[in-house]
């Protein structure tokens, strides 16, 4: 039998779970945008200093930011004529990038190394309708400096494949090269806090799969299959999906941040996607 006290006492104790529970789902929305982004607001050095020939760009975007950008002019030797815009990951800024831009540059490719807000030393906080705009300033950009969609490929890394998915459904590239997608935000949050309601809160969901469902895009897709931060069965699912593939690139071994995912056989991969749509 219950007594009265020990009803009591029940009562108080689930209302004070509910409450807790309450409370830090309550957090968790107020703050997820602390727990999604990871600006390195470190300041860079010039482009000049890192990459022969290569100078510092600054990005206008709609909303009024002046946000630093690194230039990559293509050799000389091996001119395409055609730019690719890099819209980073959630790590480091884009001297991390500087190899693979350099890389891309050998293989005659022009190359736009942008950083978002709140990164590199860039004012603003990161969002996902801020960073769909950092984007757009910098395809924009492009295009003054003689690259127009149709003669960029936009290479999106992990998050910035949710930024580039977005821009070319606004502004369609000759072809679009995601490293480490995933279908969406979503997804990925679930597969790292299974025991959180995260499809319920959050705000910013890059989704990729819905944004490239009626592109005419040729894309090519390149993952790790020892991916820890992007589950590889979330990539794999964007190829399957993509109904304009070109190519499906899986380096066998490759965890997320290593060095293979930003050196020569990556910038292969997007040669020859820009071969074939040049």
């Amino acid at each position: 039998m219950v007594t009265p006290a020990r009803s009591k006492t029940g009562i108080v104790l689930g209302l004070v779970t509910v409450l807790l529970v309450g409370l830090a789902v309550g957090m968790l929305a107020a703050l997820q945008r602390q727990l999604i982004y990871f600006p390195d607001s470190t300041t860079v050095p010039s482009a000049g200093e890192v990459i022969d020939g290569a100078r510092d760009l600054t990005l206008r975007t709609s909303d009024g930011l002046a946000l630093g950008a690194w230039f990559v002019p293509a050799s000389s030797a091996s001119d395409m004529h055609m730019a690719v815009l890099v819209a980073p990951g959630n790590r480091g800024n884009r001297l991390g990038r500087a190899a693979l831009a350099a890389e891309l540059s050998r293989r005659g490719l022009a190359v736009l190394l942008m950083d978002y807000r709140g990164y590199g030393g860039n004012p603003g906080s990161p969002s996902e309708d801020g960073l769909a705009m950092d984007a757009m300033a910098a395809a924009l950009l492009l295009g003054e400096l003689g690259y127009p969609a149709g003669r960029t490929i936009y290479f999106g890394e992990s998050l910035g494949t949710g930024v580039v998915a977005a821009l070319q459904a606004r502004r369609a590239p000759a072809g679009l090269v995601l490293r480490s997608p995933f279908t969406e935000l979503a997804d990925v949050g679930a597969h790292h806090y299974p025991w959180l309601p995260v499809r319920m809160l959050l705000k910013d969901r890059f989704n990729v799969t819905e944004f490239l469902s009626d592109s005419a895009v040729p894309m090519t897709v390149i993952y790790g299959d020892r991916d820890s931060v992007v589950p590889s069965d979330l990539s794999a699912r964007v190829a399957n999906e993509a109904a304009t593939l070109f190519e499906r690139v899986v380096i066998g071994g490759a965890d997320h941040n290593d060095a293979v995912m930003f050196g020569p056989r990556v910038a292969d991969t997007v040669a020859r996607l820009t071969e074939a749509v040049g």
